[in-house]
């Protein structure tokens, strides 16, 4: 019996070296595995956890509805992805090194249209870039060509893709071509177009091919005098700088 329990016990002994030989073995293996190709498997994509100036609106629980949100969703490349952890406020962005740049100076530059501005980094003489200035000159024609009753005109300032989109109260247009009809609709007689002006305009240059540009709009009629906030994401494209996405509000 002694012989027999003896036994029983050597067997358990190599049963239980056995198995962890074996678990040593295919831990070694994963951590090989996650350590060496992820970086092959991604390419040159990274991540970065970002998290949004303290003025930010988390606009639902899990801050899924916030504009800052929208707009990086609009910076990253068909490869690239964003995840939210609402309730410590940060964001996790996986996307090619230059896209993450981007969206970082939108983080770092970015706040909500209502908030005070941010003082300008420009010292007094200094001059703005090209991207700037071209910028710059892309809403002056647009206020140009609105105020002489040209929509198709004011229109040459947002890319013309099915891409493009508009954001204004509760609905999203989506198209270059559905957002020229809607302006048709909504303004379809020189008397409700009036005269257009932006103001208090913010530059943020966020990569070579990319911009944001708060400011505020102000339409001057007859028997009103509707303004409000915008914030328009800009991309360098062959035309020249244009608005792929505006989000305008009325105050």
């Amino acid at each position: 019996m002694i012989n027999s329990s003896f036994r029983g016990y050597r067997e358990s002994l190599l049963t239980t070296a056995i198995r962890f030989k074996t678990l040593t073995a295919l831990l070694v293996s994963a951590l090989t595995l996650c350590s060496i190709p992820v970086l092959a498997q991604s390419d040159n994509l990274i991540t970065r956890t970002l998290r949004p100036k303290v003025d930010v609106l988390c606009q639902s629980d899990l801050c899924g509805g916030g504009e800052i949100l929208q707009l990086t969703k609009r910076l990253l490349s068909e490869r690239g992805s964003i995840e939210v952890h609402g309730q410590i406020g940060l964001y996790t962005v996986i996307d090619e090194r230059e896209n993450v740049e981007a969206i970082t100076r939108l983080f770092e530059t970015y706040h909500e249209p209502h908030a005070p501005a941010v003082e300008s980094k420009m010292t007094t003489g200094q001059k703005p870039n090209d991207s700037e200035t071209a910028i710059r000159a892309v809403l002056d024609a647009q206020a140009a060509a609105w105020n002489r009753g040209d929509v198709e005109g004011y229109m040459d300032g947002y890319d013309r893709s099915p891409k493009t989109e508009f954001v204004g109260g509760d609905s999203i247009t989506r198209g270059w071509q559905e957002v020229l009809d809607r302006y048709k609709q909504k303004y379809d007689t020189r008397e409700k177009m009036g005269t257009l002006t932006f103001t208090d305009l913010e530059i943020n240059i966020l990569s070579n091919d990319a911009a944001m540009v708060l400011g505020r709009w102000r339409l001057k009629r007859a028997s009103d005098e509707p303004h409000g906030t915008f914030t328009l994401l800009f991309r360098k494209t062959k035309a020249g700088w244009r608005i792929f996405h505006d989000h305008s509000s009325s105050a």
